[in-house]
């Protein structure tokens, strides 16, 4: 045998034993990997477009963090009062409320505090009740040309603290104190009782008072009458 035939037969021998390159991929491995590929562009692209879109729709309004939804719930009627009220003056008072609960811990020893500071803000209105009008509270002279009115007292008809103005500005708990959930709610009521007494000390029952008699005059004298005193009835005990 020649030795071109004898390392033709080694050459043929080797490679029949050689083990495959582990780089070389075949036909359908090949296959499936593009096709993986494209499905991962894919959802990228489309989370980036769906992303684009929503940023186009509302370019200045982030999605909301938080969404609270009112329920729609029954309304229940519980009372119904008729009125005659003559409302005649209204004052807009502020006031900052500072109330805290002092709390003995640990045997007495440490004292703690749960505080709030409220800024309060108020419309108190008052007037006169036509409806505790009385038959004698109307007199006419023989004339019919004169009339004497004795209106009710003016009392307060409302002291609402106004949502809008009115908020939290401080709320401290410490360590040791126990939390007051009613807290704020005492404030808020602190707030009403005080800010309709700042209103009477400002002078809103007299105002209240001149602008009732003056509007009652103007009606009663637009009736045809030339003489018209209108009075107030005393607070009965």
């Amino acid at each position: 045998m020649s030795e071109d035939e004898t390392s033709a037969e080694d050459d043929a021998r080797d490679a029949e034993h050689a083990e495959p390159s582990p780089s070389r991929v075949t036909g359908p491995a090949l296959r499936y990997g593009a096709i993986g590929l494209l499905v991962l562009v894919g959802g990228c692209l489309g989370g980036v477009l769906v992303r684009w879109v929503a940023m186009a729709l509302s370019p200045d309004e982030p999605p909301p963090a938080e969404v609270i939804e009112v329920r729609p719930t029954p309304n229940v009627i519980v009372a119904v009062r008729d009125l005659a009220r003559l409302e005649s003056a209204s004052y807009h008072v502020e006031r900052v409320i500072d109330l805290e609960s002092r709390q003995r811990r640990v045997f007495g020893l440490v004292e703690a505090e749960d505080s709030i500071l409220l800024v309060a803000a108020a419309d108190v209105v008052a007037g006169v009740d036509l409806s505790q009008l009385r038959d004698t509270d109307v007199v006419i002279d023989a004339t019919g040309r004169n009339a004497t009115i004795t209106l009710p007292p003016v009392e307060i008809f409302s002291a609402r603290l106004d949502n809008e103005r009115t908020y939290v500005h401080t709320r401290e708990t410490d360590l040791l104190a126990r939390r007051r959930e009613s807290l704020e709610t005492r404030a808020r009521r602190e707030a009403e009782r005080t800010l309709e007494q700042a209103a009477i000390d400002g002078g809103i029952i007299a105002r209240a008072e001149r602008n009732a008699a003056r509007t009652v005059e103007t009606l009663i004298r637009s009736l045809g009458f030339d003489s018209v005193t209108v009075q107030f009835r005393e607070i009965e005990d």
